[in-house]
């Protein structure tokens, strides 16, 4: 019998690494270093539930529009956290 698990992932690692590039340009980020990035990646990944899939598209299908909407929002609540809590522990670190 052959497996094939290379097409298992987690739903939000994608998401997650797409949206802290995204952050990454804005003003308030731009002095965020890789590492800072990862460090928030990792967090907010963390604090959300793992969500494997073989493909995405099968999990938007298989969604509805109130879980998705709420997918997203905890999404959008978990990288304000992990932005700002990275952003206050670099500043406490340079003092």
């Amino acid at each position: 019998m052959e497996y094939n698990f290379d097409q298992v992932h987690n739903y939000y690692e994608r998401l997650v690494f797409e949206e802290v590039l995204h952050r990454a340009q804005a003003p308030e980020n731009l002095d965020f270093t890789g590492d800072m990035l990862a460090d928030v990646s990792c967090l907010a990944l963390n604090r959300l539930p793992a969500r494997y899939v073989r493909h995405d598209v099968d999990m938007m299908f298989y969604l509805a529009e109130p879980e998705r909407q709420a997918m997203q929002q905890a999404l959008e609540d978990v990288l304000n956290f992990s932005f700002e809590f990275v952003r206050e522990r670099m500043a406490r670190s340079a003092r």
